[in-house]
């Protein structure tokens, strides 16, 4: 089952994310598809709000990952963009992280999406305007029940 949600402004994509982080729990992994520009670090930004761990979220691009932590669980933030290969994601440390204890979103997953979990839920954003942005959710059933 997929979801398409239409946003605005980035005002907008951060209030989808924040509703859809307050639905997130612990072993959830996000794997983002889009393009430079898209507003994947913007739409974590609102994730990290969403589940409670504030607002100042940057792009993990030079430091492959970025971690959000709050009292009861951690958002991880990775950015694939230069990984190519297992050894290459090996190196990242990637497999050492515990994911069934927190929560991490992947920019750049199609770099890596034969590693992913089967119960990886992906967001494929896509820019349909300046400030619009069509929002694709597959495997997040759990979402689409709690929407408006």
């Amino acid at each position: 089952m997929s979801m398409k949600i239409i946003t605005h402004s980035p005002q907008e994509t951060i209030s989808t994310a924040e509703k859809i982080g307050s639905f997130l729990r612990a072993g959830d992994i996000i794997a983002y598809k889009g393009g430079l520009g898209a507003g994947k670090t913007t739409f974590t930004r609102g994730i990290a709000c969403g589940l409670g761990l504030g607002d100042c979220v940057s792009s993990p691009t030079f430091a492959l990952v970025n971690e959000y932590r709050g009292d009861n669980i951690t958002l991880y933030h990775f950015d694939m963009y230069r990984i190519q290969t297992e050894e290459g994601l090996e190196s990242t440390g990637f497999f050492d992280y515990p994911f069934d204890e927190n929560i991490a979103v992947i920019e750049w997953s199609e770099n890596i999406e034969k590693f992913l979990p089967k119960n990886t839920i992906y967001i494929t954003i896509n820019p349909i305007g300046e400030n619009e942005r069509e929002i694709i959710i597959e495997g997040g059933e759990r979402f689409a029940d709690s929407w408006n």
